[in-house]
C-alpha cells in the first residue's frame, strides 16, 4: 500500500514555479495558543455583557441570559510550583480578542472588549489615552473571583464613605452621586509557603534592687540579660501581592479581605463587557516581596515567644518549603473624580463592598476645630498667669489650663495627622 501524500505533518506552502506544489513540515502548534471568542446573544446577535446580579451574561438589548458554566473551586483551586515545566505548558493571552487602552497621564493600561467605546482612563478619568490591540503574550489568569458587588450599589456605599468622614467638604456627597465606576479586574499573585526558623537572641528581665547610698537605702531598676532560644513554623496560605505597581499600593492594602472560596477556574465570559488589566510586576519580583512578607511575619513570631518584649541580639535562621503560587483577577470597582480641579480615586472591593480611596479636606474646617481644641487651654493659661500676677488662685487657673492646652495639642496633632493622610494618599 503506497504511503500517503502528503506525509503526516507536512503542509502546503507558496511555490515559486507555476504548476509546481511544494510541501514542507508544518509548524507545531502551541499548546499555550490562545483561543479568542466572541460574545454575541444568541437571540438577537447583541453584545453581552457579565452581570454581577446573577452571575452570567446578560445581552444588552434583549435582555437574553446565559448562566455561568464554571462552578468556583474555591480554596482548593489548583496551585503551582516555580518550575521551567510549569511555566512552558501555561496559556497566554486573554483567551478573547480584546484591545488595549494606554492613558499617557498616569501610564496605566487597561484591557477593554472590542466594542467598547469608552476614551476615558479609569483610573484618573484623563481622555488622554492611545488604543490598540491588546497584547496575548502575557501569562493567562487560571481563577478569578467573579464580581458580587451591582455597579449602582457602589454610589450608595461611596455616599456613606464620603460622608464617614467630618473632615470632608459637605458637597462631597453629591459627587458621589455623579461618579462613574468602572468594573476592572485587577491583576494579584497568590502565595504559599511553610517557613521555619530557628532563633535566639539576648532577652531582658527588669528588676529593682535596693542599694545603701550615703547612709540611706534607695531602689534602682536593673536588666539582667539572659540568652533564650527556640523555634517557629508559619503556614502561609494565599498572601497576595498586586499584580500592578502604578495603582496606590495603600488604597489596595485597604480593599484585602477577598474570601478565596470563591475562586473559580478563568474563562473569558466573565470578562464580557468589562475591563481587565494584566501584571507588570512579573513573578519573580512579586515572590520576592511576598518572601520579605513572610521573613517578617516569621520574625515578629519567633520575638513573641521569648519571655519579654526586650529583645536585643536577635538572629534566626529560616528556611522556605512547600513553595507555590497562583496568578489571579480580583474585581475591582474604579472610579475618578474632580474636586476643585483636583483629580481623586474610588475604589470598591467588587466582592465585599469595602471602599478605598482619596477624600479631599476642608482644612477651613480643620484649622477652626483645631483652634478650638487650643483656644481653652490657652485662654485659662493666660488667666492663671494674669490672676498669679495680682494675687489669688492663678496656680491652681493656670496649671488646669496648661493641662488642657497639652490635651489640646495631642488632640490636634492627631487631627493633623488625620487630614494629612486623606490629603496625600
Amino acid at each position: 500500500m503506497p504511503d500517503p501524500f502528503p506525509p503526516p505533518g507536512f503542509a502546503p506552502i507558496p511555490s515559486a514555479i507555476e504548476g509546481i506544489q511544494v510541501y514542507a513540515p508544518a509548524p507545531a502548534e502551541s499548546a499555550s495558543q490562545p483561543e479568542v471568542v466572541e460574545f454575541k446573544c444568541p437571540q438577537c446577535g447583541g453584545v453581552t455583557a457579565y452581570s454581577a446580579q446573577d452571575g452570567g451574561l446578560t445581552c444588552t438589548y434583549c435582555a437574553y441570559y446565559e448562566p455561568p458554566e464554571k462552578a468556583p473551586v474555591g480554596k482548593g483551586a489548583q496551585e503551582f510550583e516555580f518550575t521551567v515545566e510549569t511555566m512552558d505548558r501555561a496559556a497566554h493571552g486573554w483567551g478573547e480578542a480584546r484591545k488595549e487602552l494606554e492613558c499617557q497621564s498616569c501610564g496605566s493600561i487597561a484591557s477593554l472588549p472590542l466594542d467598547s467605546l469608552t476614551h476615558t482612563c479609569a483610573f484618573c478619568g484623563s481622555n488622554q489615552v492611545i488604543q490598540r490591540q491588546a497584547s496575548q503574550d502575557i501569562l493567562r489568569p487560571w481563577f478569578l473571583i467573579p464580581f458580587k458587588v451591582d455597579p449602582a450599589a457602589c454610589h450608595k456605599l461611596t455616599r456613606e464613605w464620603m460622608g464617614s468622614s467630618w473632615m470632608t467638604p459637605a458637597s462631597l456627597k453629591n459627587l458621589a452621586r455623579v461618579a462613574e465606576f468602572n468594573g476592572v479586574y485587577l491583576p494579584y499573585w497568590t502565595f504559599d509557603s511553610l517557613t521555619s526558623a530557628a532563633w535566639k537572641a539576648e532577652v531582658g528581665h527588669t528588676r529593682t534592687e535596693r542599694y545603701r547610698e550615703g547612709g540611706e537605702w534607695k531602689e534602682r531598676t536593673v536588666v539582667d540579660w539572659r540568652w533564650e532560644s527556640g523555634q517557629v513554623s508559619l503556614n502561609h496560605d494565599d498572601l497576595i501581592v498586586p499584580g500592578t505597581q502604578r495603582l496606590s499600593q495603600v488604597l489596595l492594602d485597604r480593599l484585602k479581605g477577598f474570601d478565596f472560596q470563591a475562586l473559580t477556574p478563568y474563562d473569558p465570559k466573565y470578562l464580557a463587557g468589562l475591563q481587565a488589566r494584566a501584571y507588570d510586576l512579573p513573578l519573580e519580583k512579586a515572590w520576592e516581596i511576598a518572601r520579605e512578607k513572610m521573613r517578617e511575619s516569621t520574625r515578629q513570631a519567633c520575638i513573641s515567644q521569648a519571655s519579654t518584649g526586650q529583645v536585643r541580639n536577635f538572629s534566626m535562621n529560616l528556611d522556605f518549603s512547600a513553595e507555590s503560587w497562583r496568578y489571579v483577577l480580583l474585581p475591582i470597582y474604579v472610579a475618578a473624580y474632580r474636586y476643585q480641579d483636583k483629580a481623586f480615586q474610588v475604589m470598591v472591593n467588587g466582592q465585599t463592598g469595602v471602599v478605598a480611596g482619596q477624600r479631599p479636606v476642608d482644612w477651613t474646617r480643620v484649622w477652626l476645630s483645631v483652634a478650638a481644641l487650643l483656644a481653652p487651654g490657652l485662654l485659662l493659661s493666660l488667666l492663671g498667669l494674669l490672676t498669679l500676677i495680682f494675687g489669688g488662685v492663678g496656680a491652681i487657673i493656670g496649671g488646669f489650663g496648661f493641662f488642657l492646652l497639652v490635651v489640646g495639642v495631642v488632640i490636634a496633632v492627631i487631627i493633623l495627622r488625620q487630614a494629612m493622610s486623606m490629603d496625600d494618599l
